[in-house]
């Protein structure tokens, strides 16, 4: 490893226990073949649709950023599918194991809903050609010069067997954030806004979007986990959308679309699997 260029150290790490609700910073976590442990291990249902509950469709989820999901420690070395707890607007708390926790949610978000749980076995063969079933969603396109699709509602497939929307694994530079920020100063760019599972503090870079030069390459982290970066990372309305103190502001995507296409960040997937912590450095292989 030391002969591997430096690409920096982990600053942060995050999960999201559900789908589109707010997540959970942590110190340490495994990282398994089907990503961060217990991150979208579960999802909320629309039951008049069947289609998978996600901010990336504001207009008929507007609040899903007012409920937030975080795990029950500590969790099984292994588990996939990890008990939760869910704080709602009202700052109300409600568990998985909850008899009646579909009605909570159904009335806190005053949609009939269902509480959705990852399958372990889809889970760890999400590259295999044998899970066939797919989950959808929706995703509304914001009128957003640039964007290929303005102003409109699509459906879209989410990556088979999770719900996931792309990748089991998101990485993002904080460089890529002070980035976007020097071209928006009144903009509060945050790393909330882009949901990563892992934040990098680079080594040496500023004035380019760094994750560009990491696609196709093998990122490690640590000792053990071993991720390979497979293309950009394509933003949406969510970054646009109000959570916690931070405010609406469609200037977020606007800028990413006229400074980067729209990319922030890079999407991975695991080669091998293992421990990561704060402060781990990561290298990457050779170009």
């Amino acid at each position: 490893m030391s002969d591997q260029p430096v690409a920096g150290v982990v600053q942060s790490l995050w999960r999201y226990p559900v789908k589109s609700m707010m997540g959970e910073a942590v110190d340490l976590t495994r990282i398994l073949e089907s990503g961060l442990q217990a991150d979208r291990a579960y999802a909320l249902v629309d039951k008049s649709d069947g289609k998978v509950a996600t901010a990336k469709n504001p207009r008929k989820w507007p609040h899903l950023f007012a409920f937030r999901a975080a795990c029950v420690e500590p969790l099984p070395s292994a588990a996939i599918v990890p008990p939760i707890r869910i704080t709602l607007p009202d700052g109300g708390v409600v568990t998985e194991r909850q008899p009646d926790i579909d009605q909570v949610l159904s009335k806190a978000l005053n949609r009939d809903v269902t509480l959705a749980a990852i399958r372990p076995s889809l889970a760890a063969a999400t590259r295999s050609s044998a899970i066939t079933s797919s989950g959808k969603a929706e995703e509304y396109w914001p009128d957003v010069e640039g964007l290929d699709i303005r102003d409109a509602v699509t459906d879209f497939e989410l990556l088979r067997g999770t719900f996931f929307d792309c990748a089991t694994i998101h990485v993002l530079a904080a460089t890529t954030i002070e980035r976007l920020r020097s071209f928006y100063p009144e903009g509060r760019f945050e790393v909330a806004r882009f949901r990563p599972n892992i934040v990098l503090d680079s080594v040496g870079v500023r004035d380019t979007f760094v994750e560009d030069s990491w696609i196709g390459r093998t990122m490690a982290i640590g000792d053990e986990v071993r991720l390979k970066i497979t293309g950009r990372c394509g933003r949406c309305v969510m970054t646009t959308l109000p959570q916690g103190d931070l405010p609406g502001d469609r200037g977020i995507l606007r800028t990413a679309v006229q400074h980067h296409r729209a990319n922030v960040g890079a999407y991975a997937t695991v080669l091998r699997g293992g421990t990561v912590r704060r402060g781990d450095r990561v290298t990457l292989d050779a170009d």
